[in-house]
């Protein structure tokens, strides 16, 4: 999920300082109590559960990606119809390769990710595997966007997220242990939203030939 971060030289004072890191940890709460709810629930109920929180958050929480100007005219973010046959569980297995890929982000300096898994389950219905990323740095987290044929047309040019586990975006696994990946809850990153953020995007390999319709999409 987006969330902010904001450096010490952007808060010009302590007060502001404190007033910051605070509203970014109640994002972040909120964000990972979202996704809790959701692993609990049944599938589209989740979705549509996801759907009005995000919402919420976006046009009213002071972390939202959103300007003010666009926050005060804001309705809904859209997406695609729920399509339960873009829900998927599956194995995962070592990746062809384990280079390291570093990803300028702005203010942040340069964010460094390694594959550590690739999918299996996802070749027949999507055409290809996925690869999942290890985000390095302290705690770290799993990282999946991924492109498809519907970036530029019907959803953002550089792609959609999927699981991003240090903003708590994860959706659990299956009874058997498979991770659940559902394409329902891809979403944009936040620099789809404003031309003031930097997003790593998704590397070549994750980038699929086929349309994705599900997730959030531009009308």
């Amino acid at each position: 999920m987006t969330d902010d971060f904001l450096q010490p030289a952007d808060a010009p004072s302590p007060q502001k300082w404190l007033g910051a890191i605070s509203s970014l940890h109640d994002w972040r709460r909120r964000i990972a109590d979202l996704y809790a709810s959701v692993r609990m629930m049944p599938a589209q109920e989740g979705w549509a559960h996801w759907r009005n929180v995000r919402d919420g958050l976006f046009r009213e929480h002071a972390q939202s990606p959103l300007t003010s100007d666009r926050r005060a005219s804001f309705q809904s973010l859209d997406y695609f119809a729920y399509d339960p046959a873009q829900r998927f569980a599956v194995t995962l297995e070592p990746p062809s390769h384990c280079e390291t890929i570093d990803i300028e982000v702005g203010n942040d300096g340069r964010m460094r990710i390694v594959p550590y898994a690739l999918t299996r389950g996802l070749g027949e219905p999507l055409g290809a595997e996925l690869t999942l990323y290890w985000i390095e740095g302290y705690g770290g987290g799993v990282f999946l966007p991924f492109g498809d044929a519907t970036n530029k047309y019907e959803t953002f040019p550089g792609g959609r997220y999927l699981l991003d586990t240090i903003k708590s975006a994860d959706l659990g696994a299956s009874d058997d242990g498979r991770m659940i990946l559902d394409f329902n809850f891809a979403y944009y990153p936040s620099c789809a939203y404003s031309e003031a953020w930097v997003c790593p995007l998704s590397p070549p390999e994750n980038r699929l030939k086929v349309a994705i319709r599900a997730g959030e999409r531009t009308l």
